[in-house]
């Protein structure tokens, strides 16, 4: 990992936090972190600082690097903008999108109910980031796709924390199908509806997230 070391460690931890093997809340240890992947603390410590600048990574003075955990007031309103974004992808995707864009969905889709037949939720929740990532780019417009793109990343581990509520990746997969039959059939309106419930996390699903959230870090806590 010489020469290019820094963007490289920097996607491989990012991957780690998007897969769930890091998890929120879990402390980046510098010195087992350059152990694992052969190179000294600099670039280490340099890949986590961009992390933290995209808001994955939460840097605590004198207490070192810890994936970011959203407090309860930050998660609502980050899975609130997050549905607003989606809303207004759904709504130009519908409008704009072309044959190679539907093909696209069609096939992340069934994909996801590839996964569900399957009860296979960590090829789902791969699935369904691409599901979701095929409107973003349907909408034609990459400043706002890049946006959502940017927000869906930070949100997949909390997303990837609701898939292990019961019934939840059915629930999923039958949204998926309601806001896929509004984009192809061009109601961009119905799209944003559908697409804002989808994301939105609000009572008791708020609720089960939290508890999951306070389940992890508890496992967390133990390990250390």
């Amino acid at each position: 990992m010489r020469g290019d070391a820094t963007p490289r460690l920097r996607e491989a931890l990012e991957d780690d936090i998007l897969a769930g093997r890091l998890k929120p809340g879990q402390r980046l240890d510098e010195v087992g972190l350059a152990e694992r992947f052969g190179v000294s603390r600099t670039p280490i410590r340099e890949a986590l600082i961009q992390l933290a600048a995209s808001g994955m990574v939460e840097i605590r003075p004198r207490r070192g690097a810890y994936v970011a955990l959203l407090g309860p007031r930050q998660l609502i309103e980050s899975f609130e903008l997050m549905s607003e974004l989606e809303a207004a992808c759904g709504r130009l995707a519908a409008r704009r999108m072309t044959p190679e864009d539907r093909t696209a969905l069609e096939v992340a889709h069934a994909d996801c109910a590839h996964a569900v037949s399957c009860g296979d939720i960590e090829t789902y929740y791969i699935e369904n980031a691409r599901f979701h990532a095929a409107i973003y780019a349907a909408t034609a417009n990459r400043t706002l796709a890049a946006e959502a793109l940017r927000h869906q990343r930070l949100l997949q581990p909390y997303r990837r924390l609701q898939l292990r509520v019961p019934r939840r990746m059915d629930a999923s997969f039958a949204e998926h199908q309601g806001i896929l039959d509004a984009l192809v059939t061009g109601q961009g309106d119905l799209a944003a509806e559908r697409l804002r419930a989808h994301v939105l996390v609000q009572g008791e699903r708020f609720l089960t997230l939290l508890t999951a959230l306070q389940d992890e870090a508890e496992a967390l806590a133990r390990a250390g």
